[in-house]
C-alpha cells in the first residue's frame, strides 16, 4: 500500500447515525473518529491553548467561531495517530467551513476524501432522537435543530455534490446493511 491515507467526512441531520457509524468503522479501518463536540470538550478539559479559547464561547453558549473550529480540526489531523486516515463527525456544519476545510486539505494531499450524506427521513430521526432520552431531545428543541440544520448545514450538501464529491447512503435500515454499504463506499 502507498502513503495515501482515507478521509471521510459524514453529513446528516441531527440522530442519522454519524456518530454511531463513524465508531464502527473507525475501529474497522483504523481511522481515527474526529468528532468537532468531543474535540472541544477535550480540549477544553486539557486547558489547551486552543481549548481555553473555546471554552469563553462555550461558557457564553455562543457558537465557537468557524476560525476557532478549523484551528481545532487541522491540530487533529496534524496529530493523528492513525496514518491509515480519519473520520469527520459534525465538521463541516457550513459551506464556509467546508471551504475552509478544503483548503486545510491540501497540507495533505495524500489524503483521498470521500463525503458521505446519510439520508433518513425526518419523521423516523425525530422518533430516533426522541428514543434517545437526552436531556435536550425534547420535541420542540429537536424541530429546532432540524430547522437549523436547513437552514445553515443542508447547504453543505449542495457545496459536495457540486464538486462530484457526495455520496448518498440511505440511514434508515439495519445497522449492519448501513455499515456495509459505507464499508463498500470506503473500500472502493
Amino acid at each position: 500500500m502507498t502513503n495515501s491515507s482515507k478521509g471521510i467526512i459524514f453529513l446528516g441531520l441531527p440522530g442519522s447515525g454519524k456518530g454511531t457509524q463513524a465508531d464502527l468503522l473507525s475501529g474497522r479501518f483504523g481511522l481515527s473518529h474526529i468528532s468537532t463536540g468531543e474535540i472541544l470538550r477535550q480540549s477544553i478539559a486539557e486547558k489547551t491553548p486552543l481549548g481555553q479559547q473555546a471554552q469563553s464561547y462555550v461558557e457564553r453558549g455562543e457558537l465557537v467561531p468557524d476560525q476557532l473550529l478549523l484551528d481545532l480540526i487541522d491540530y487533529a489531523l496534524q496529530n493523528n495517530k492513525h496514518q491509515s486516515g480519519w473520520i469527520l463527525d459534525g465538521f463541516p456544519r457550513t459551506v464556509t467551513q467546508a471551504i475552509f476545510l478544503d483548503k486545510l486539505l491540501e497540507k495533505f494531499p495524500q489524503t483521498s476524501v470521500c463525503v458521505v450524506n446519510l439520508e433518513v427521513p425526518e419523521n423516523v430521526l425525530i422518533e430516533r432522537l426522541l428514543q434517545r432520552g437526552r436531556q435536550d431531545d425534547t420535541d420542540d428543541i429537536i424541530r429546532r435543530r432540524l430547522e437549523v440544520y436547513y437552514k445553515q448545514t443542508a447547504p453543505v450538501l449542495d457545496y459536495y455534490s457540486s464538486k462530484g464529491q457526495m455520496n448518498i447512503v440511505n440511514g434508515d435500515r439495519q445497522l449492519e446493511e448501513i455499515t456495509d454499504s459505507l464499508e463498500k463506499l470506503i473500500s472502493s
